[in-house]
């Protein structure tokens, strides 16, 4: 049993990851945290589709010599294409999550969650007076 956990080891990590992650993105209030704990949980998806493309015995689609037709076993080259591409999308993400975190924080003051939605609160109940 211990083999078998162990022969796993790369997919605990992408588990452990993904909780970290997730956890800081919903538990956290601040909001460089969050945006720190989605790149984690980024990471934690390109490992894990990195992690299945892996073929036992396998090896990189690159033909090393002109020996003819043999069957050679080939690890599957998309997943590491379409990783490269969320890692571009990953890094957009990034760059303007942390564009509106430095206008939240023009308009604001802060970046902590519970602090903007209690400002956001008093704007509208002071909105809601001045309406009556």
């Amino acid at each position: 049993m211990m083999e078998f956990i162990l022969s796993k080891f790369n997919y605990w990590v992408c588990i452990v990851l993904m909780m970290i992650g997730f956890y800081a993105m919903i538990a956290k209030e601040n909001l460089i945290k969050k945006i720190i704990g989605m790149n984690i949980f980024q990471g934690a998806v390109f490992l894990f589709y990195i992690s299945v493309s892996k073929v036992q015995g396998g090896t990189a689609p690159i033909k090393w010599t002109d020996a003819g037709y043999q069957t050679i076993l080939y690890d599957n080259p998309l997943p590491h294409v379409l990783i490269l591409t969320a890692i571009v999308v990953g890094i957009s993400i990034t760059s303007v999550g942390l564009a509106l975190v430095t206008q939240i924080y023009k308009a604001y003051g802060t970046i902590e969650e519970n602090k903007i939605l209690e400002l956001n609160r008093l704007e509208e109940e002071k909105n809601l007076e001045m309406s009556r």
